[in-house]
């Protein structure tokens, strides 16, 4: 998986494990998670198609991809510079395909697997301040929903997973505020999600139950986004 060094992907790994399979973290920084780390820029065809090849040598298959890395440039439509939009993009949708192409013509020629990406609620509602982000997660939707449909007949199944915020150890500090408390009013179960109920959807799309689940978005947002 990509992205498992921190976060959301860290609750990933750990649900991963927990269910006795063995994990790849592809991650720019160090992480003692997981079977073992390979790195890779997600953005490069060649470090992720290398990355690619040492998984399946040393796991001797490669069944489940999780792309989990991400960055957010915040600032005003108005004001954001391309720099900040581009990396943005850059890592969020590029990356995901990038990575999830190398994965695939693996897949397709062992019997296929599942590609998990996510997304977020940014990706249906608009939210002031993220347009980089809003806009590299619709992308992600798109993107999921055309994979699914090629790759589908090749036994590879594609959906993302959409969270509200998360809760993660470094999110947690940032949201005990006002502001806070003003989205999760908004949100009708009334409060945010934690790290283990965005990988309890992960690991349910990866499993034998999400077999006929293709091409869908599992929003775990409490409700946020019906309004």
């Amino acid at each position: 998986m990509t992205g498992g060094a921190s976060g959301i992907g860290t609750a990933i790994v750990a649900a991963f494990e927990a269910d006795g399979t063995r994990v790849a973290v592809l991650d720019r920084e160090a992480t003692t998670l997981g079977s073992w780390q390979v790195t890779a820029d997600v953005t490069d065809p060649t470090q992720v198609g290398a990355a690619v090849a040492e998984v399946v040598a040393r796991a001797g298959r490669l069944d489940v991809l999780v792309n989990c890395a991400g960055v957010a440039t915040i600032a005003p439509a108005l004001d954001i510079d391309p720099a900040g939009w581009n990396r943005t993009v850059g890592v969020n949708l590029t990356g995901s395909f990038v990575v999830s192409q190398a994965v695939a013509r693996h897949l397709a020629t062992h019997g296929g697997g599942r590609i998990v990406t996510i997304a977020s609620q940014a990706a249906t509602v608009g939210l002031a301040g993220h347009v980089a982000y809003a806009a590299s997660k619709a992308g992600l939707l798109g993107m999921t929903r055309t994979l699914a449909l090629e790759w589908g007949p090749l036994g590879i199944t594609v959906n993302t997973v959409s969270p509200t915020v998360v809760l993660t150890p470094l999110a947690r500090p940032n949201w005990e505020n006002p502001a806070g408390d003003a989205l999760k009013a908004q949100i009708p179960v009334g409060r945010f999600a934690e790290p283990e109920e965005v990988a309890a959807a992960v690991l349910f799309l990866a499993g034998p139950g999400a077999a006929m689940v293709n091409g869908h978005d599992l929003v775990v947002d409490g409700g946020y986004t019906v309004r």
